[in-house]
């Protein structure tokens, strides 16, 4: 079974918690002992961040880390032999997060398989049109055996959800705004009514909310209303402090996630 899938069979009743991380920020080499650290730690999930120069979901955090990492010289090929060489030691989803572009430069097929070889689970591909991953995307991903995870935001209707719960499988990412990445101190009214419509559709396919999420009352929003959160932005943030230090960036960002 997929690692996505079988964390979800097996988790139904826990409060997930999934991080994000550039690959090659802040150090090219940092990769393997991040995975390592927040497997170590309890995370559930990691979305491996490919860097790119043009993220457009993306908030100033991000950017930065993904400049960094393009500085550094971190690229597709880079990250999967660094993926590969840790691949036996990772029990954990890993989710690769990244943008079209140097994903079609690879060469749909030739990721997809290098996503096996390097125990990779799924893929998030923000900028990814809905008729192109059905199409061109999903036949191949399906023969890997990857899932393709999409986006939802407060502003996508109902019918697009339904049709995405009914076209992809391992869970959804519901964005908690339809805005860029980034901390944020609390969730409004507007977006737990969000959090609320999007519970009362029953859809098959679990979901876990991200964009935000940096304090306890964010992450207990989050971890209320779907399988889990998703945090990028402020961990990517520790993790430049501690100069990559997994081990004091997850303290830190514990103890932020308690207050």
């Amino acid at each position: 079974m997929n690692k996505i899938n079988q964390l979800f069979a097996n988790s139904q009743d826990q409060k997930l918690l999934s991080l994000y991380f550039c690959a090659g920020c802040p150090t090219l080499e940092g990769t393997a002992d991040v995975i390592l650290a927040m497997q170590r730690r309890g995370i559930a999930m990691i979305e491996v961040g490919i860097p790119f120069s043009d993220p457009l979901a993306d908030g100033p955090v991000i950017q930065s880390a993904a400049t960094t990492a393009l500085k550094n010289g971190m690229n597709l090929k880079t990250l999967f032999a660094q993926l590969k060489a840790v691949k036996d030691q990772v029990q954990i989803p890993l989710v690769l997060m990244g943008y079209l572009n140097p994903i079609l430069h690879y060469g749909i097929e030739a990721f997809c398989q290098s996503c096996v070889e390097s125990g990779v689970s799924g893929m998030i591909i923000p900028d990814l049109p809905f008729d192109d991953y059905q199409k061109t995307v999903k036949p191949i991903a399906d023969l890997y055996d990857l899932r393709v995870i999409m986006l939802i935001t407060p502003e996508t209707s109902e019918e697009r959800i339904r049709f995405i719960d009914d076209n992809t499988d391992g869970f959804i990412y519901m964005v908690s705004s339809a805005a860029i990445t980034g901390a944020q101190k609390s969730f409004d009214d507007q977006k737990q009514e969000y959090f609320r419509r999007i519970n009362q559709m029953n859809l098959r396919n679990p979901r876990m909310i991200g964009f935000g999420i940096s304090n306890a009352q964010t992450l207990k929003a989050a971890q209320d209303n779907a399988a889990g959160a998703i945090i990028g932005s402020k961990f990517v943030t520790l993790l430049n402090e501690t100069e990559g230090d997994t081990d004091a960036a997850l303290d830190r960002l514990f103890a932020a996630l308690e207050h």
